[in-house]
């Protein structure tokens, strides 16, 4: 019998911390996670991915963020890249669950991720996962006289012998993306990092190497883990989250991905918690090597992008919202 977790006993976080952007977002991430889990009983864990021959370059972390990740209370934790590498860089946060410790339940968090909140204030069940509904119909994209919808997910559910009608939303029509199943992959959890790793690995590269014939048109680069993710996710005996889980991508957490989008259309507490997570001069001294966090944060540019948007009348489309910005040639990344 499988032991039941909750939100009280203890679990890991782990993002992806790589040489790049990425190390620098760890930073912030690892800074927003501390100052709002002072308490926090289980381990913030960094999945490093070491140099091999599905890396043309080195891809692990420069000395300074590594000591300062330390001192922000994370360990950093090497793993190979045996299937994706920088051919498919997505593909780390499938390969990084095998960095955690497999008995113990944990949360990924994608690392442009900033915590503004306690996350006891979430009640995860772990042995029901789930993933984040912050997406758009990004996947896939049906052509005109090809497959819909319908059977497109449902070739896939076919492929790993999974029931298809429980995992669709039959409030939404058919035919529309909203009826299917379909996550963002900026977090999800489960109580056996092994045990979803495996399928997660698994179910990726069937998806990647041997597609169902209704996928042929179906570009899978960068969806290929939003596709397989959900597909998990039923296997595993989860499904969409419930409202115990709306501090994720609410009040607890924010999956920003990019900081000019986070100074364009985020709340004002967005904005306040990661100036002052990153104003200590250990931190800046730091990360300020990074472009766009030195001119959008330290240099104040990023008011200037906010001042751009109503944050209550955003355009429709991000990326209108995107293109706003470079014509203000403010679109650091």
């Amino acid at each position: 019998m499988v032991a039941k977790h909750n939100n009280k006993l203890p679990y890991n976080v782990l993002v992806i911390g790589q040489r790049g952007r990425l190390q620098y977002e760890a930073v912030i991430f690892a800074a927003s996670f501390r100052e709002s889990n002072p308490d926090f009983n289980g381990r913030l864990i960094i999945g490093e991915p070491q140099p091999g021959l599905k890396w043309p370059d080195d891809p692990r972390m420069n000395d300074d963020v590594r000591s300062l990740l330390a001192d922000l209370g994370a360990e950093i934790r090497p793993f190979d890249s045996v299937h994706f590498g920088g051919s498919y860089p997505y593909g780390n946060k499938i390969e990084g669950l095998k960095v955690l410790p497999e008995s113990e339940p944990f949360v990924f968090f994608d690392t442009d991720t900033l915590i503004t909140g306690s996350l006891a204030g979430v009640a995860f069940d772990f042995d029901r996962p789930a993933a984040s509904m912050r997406r758009t119909g990004t996947w896939p994209v049906p052509e005109l006289y090809g497959p819909g919808y319908t059977r497109i997910w449902q070739s896939l559910y076919e492929r790993f012998g999974l029931e298809f009608a429980s995992s669709l939303d039959t409030s939404q029509p058919d035919e529309y993306w909203q009826r299917y199943l379909y996550f963002n992959a900026g977090w999800f959890f489960h109580r056996s990092p092994a045990e979803f790793g495996r399928r997660f690995t698994e179910y990726a590269l069937e998806i990647r190497d041997n597609p169902p014939e209704e996928l042929v048109c179906q570009s899978l680069d960068p969806w290929l883990d939003q596709v397989a993710l959900p597909l998990v996710i039923h296997a595993s005996g989860g499904g969409r989250p419930g409202p115990e889980l709306d501090g994720l991508d609410g009040d607890i957490s924010c999956h920003y991905r990019a900081l000019p989008l986070l100074y364009a259309r985020e709340s004002d507490q967005v904005v306040e918690t990661l100036e002052r997570v990153i104003a200590p001069n250990r931190i800046k001294k730091v990360i300020k090597q990074n472009e766009a966090i030195r001119r959008l944060v330290y240099q104040k540019r990023g008011a200037r992008v906010r001042a751009l948007f109503d944050r209550d009348n955003l355009p429709r489309r991000e990326q209108m919202i995107r293109n706003r910005i470079r014509r203000e040639n403010l679109w650091i990344r």
